[in-house]
């Protein structure tokens, strides 16, 4: 009997639609609005269609686009995810609906930030060396609670077996990073894992207390080494990691000061990755102990580059609509490029990146 012979799909793990024959773990930074470069990048993997996604890692604004596209997986696959990411950027945006309370109090506490403003930004800085939020928000009201509370279903995505969650979150007594996974994962998590301390107090969890994820974790990769199956690892980066330019003025200095802090320990990790991929290459470590990573990256390069830091705290939907289409083609060009490496050999030059 002859007949067309079918071609064989390769069988993939994690959120994988119908066309998917690869997968990746996906790496992905916080960086506040920035985020929302992230959240193109995710919408244009997920219409392409052709890569599973078996873990994600994430710090801040990356855990609330990992934690919000699994919970929108689970309703509607692809396109569930893609309308759970517009649906919760557009509510944090300050033409969405926090709330009234809580709206004014953060439109209070950030003046004009939201309009990047730099009178309002100066006057903040200045106010908050000088009052914590523990003097000027007793109640500890955080407008993005309720965001998250009303459009993620915990329940759910702790009983997602489908991909794996790492979050990542700082102990403020002890300076070390705190990965919580899927499966302890509550509103509270998220909440440390972007818990900036000059706005919130910090968040208690098992009678610790937690920051911003990005402190420690930015994203933190190693989970991934341990926890996933698959080699690549495609890191979503919205911090720079180089500015040509030396900044000289205080916004400046405290921009750049900010940005070397949130990359710290992404550029450790990096350096890992390199030398364990060397001692592997050089015939010194074995692949059946040792994992060799496929290292990915999708940035905004220099139309995100030439944001300022202290724009990340500005959130005008025009202004993150702008940001969620340079994601978007960033990750089309990407994929274009790089999609026949993937499972076959990195795309970063890590000697470049760490030196």
């Amino acid at each position: 009997m002859t007949g067309r012979r079918q071609r064989r799909v390769p069988q993939v793990k994690g959120l994988a639609g119908p066309k998917a024959e690869k997968s990746v773990n996906l790496a992905l930074q916080g960086g506040g609005a920035h985020g929302a470069f992230t959240w193109g990048v995710l919408d244009a993997i997920l219409a392409d269609g052709r890569i599973a996604i078996e873990a994600m890692t994430g710090a801040s604004a990356g855990a609330m686009n990992a934690v919000v596209l699994a919970e929108g997986w689970l309703d509607g696959g692809a396109d569930g995810a893609r309308t759970a990411l517009e649906n919760f950027w557009r509510r944090i945006s300050v033409d969405g609906k926090y709330g009234g309370s809580e709206r004014s109090l953060i439109d209070t506490m950030l003046g004009a930030w939201s309009n990047g403003h730099p009178p309002g930004l100066i006057w903040f800085e200045m106010f908050s060396k000088m009052a914590s939020p523990y003097d000027v928000n007793p109640l500890n009201i955080n407008p993005l609670r309720g965001v998250i509370s009303d459009l993620i279903d915990f329940d759910k995505v702790r009983g997602c077996a489908d991909v794996n969650l790492f979050i990542a979150a700082t102990n403020v007594r002890t300076g070390k990073i705190r990965v919580f996974t899927r499966q302890e994962l509550t509103a509270d998590h998220l909440m440390a894992s972007a818990c900036l301390p000059m706005l919130f107090q910090a968040v208690e969890i098992d009678g610790q207390a937690y920051w911003d994820g990005g402190y420690m974790g930015n994203p933190a990769l190693y989970p991934l080494f341990y926890e996933a199956q698959g080699d690549d690892i495609l890191l979503v980066q919205i911090n720079p990691l180089e500015r040509r330019e030396l900044p000289t003025n205080a916004r400046a200095i405290q921009d750049r000061l900010n940005e070397i802090t949130f990359n710290a320990s992404l550029l450790r990790e990096l350096r890992a990755i390199a030398f364990v991929n060397r001692l592997i290459d050089a015939g010194k470590l074995s692949t059946s102990d040792y994992k060799r990573v496929l290292m990915h990256r999708i940035d905004g390069g220099a139309p995100l580059a030439q944001l300022t830091s202290s724009s990340r705290l500005r959130a005008e939907w025009d202004f993150l609509l702008r940001l969620r289409d340079m994601g978007r083609n960033a990750a089309k060009r990407w994929l274009k490029r790089n999609y026949d490496a993937i499972g076959k050999q990195g795309t970063v030059d890590l000697k470049d990146a760490i030196d």
